[in-house]
């Protein structure tokens, strides 16, 4: 069974100013940075595994947080904040933002691009998928085209963004090429506060 594309899903949690100032109680220090992305990761995750059986329930599979990822942690991107790298796919089996800012945002919720020279969406993984797009392999299709291409914008086209609200969860597969949309505030508490989630499949 394959998991949905896309779902978003919009009140998730039962107290979610809660879990914004558990957020916001973490440490973010910028020396413990890893990866490209815009903005500082919090260096401990917050405890969610009680969300493992909702989400399960949401997707009808049975998943549960990647030990290898930042699962659970939480980002904040402030306006000046820039990034390495661009459009990307996620390492994890499923992905989720869970957004935890109290204002909304449009332009700075989820967005999913079309690379223009392929008019692929994502990253073929069948072998369907492969042969209509003429790799032989997920890897080259990766090297070639987001690591290649992740910051050369004119090379993509936005396709859709999911506008940020408080409390809404924006799962997604993984493979689909996508990026965060810009940061904004100058202080933590005014800032894009966002949850991490990439979930793993339960063989």
């Amino acid at each position: 069974m394959s998991l949905p594309s896309l779902i978003v899903i919009d009140d998730f949690l039962a107290d979610p100013h809660a879990v914004r100032r558990q957020a916001l109680g973490l440490s973010y220090n910028p020396a413990n940075k890893r990866g490209n992305y815009p903005g500082i990761t919090s260096d401990e995750a917050l405890d969610v595994a009680a969300l493992n059986d909702k989400l399960s329930r949401l997707v009808d599979m049975q998943v549960a947080g990647d030990p290898d990822t930042l699962h659970g942690h939480c980002r904040i991107t402030k306006k000046a904040d820039k990034g390495a790298t661009g459009v990307h796919i996620d390492p994890a089996d499923y992905s989720g933002i869970l957004y935890l800012s109290e204002e909304p945002q449009d332009r700075s919720g989820t967005c999913f691009f079309r690379h223009k020279p392929t008019g692929l969406e994502r990253i073929p993984t069948t072998p369907v998928a492969l042969a209509k797009s003429g790799y032989a392999d997920p890897s080259v299709a990766v090297e070639q085209i987001v690591n290649t291409d992740t910051n050369k914008p004119a090379r993509w086209e936005k396709v859709m963004t999911v506008p940020m609200r408080f409390n809404r969860l924006v799962l997604f597969s993984p493979w689909m090429f996508h990026d965060a949309g810009p940061g904004f505030g100058k202080t933590q508490e005014d800032a894009r506060l966002v949850m991490l989630l990439f979930l793993k499949k339960q063989r």
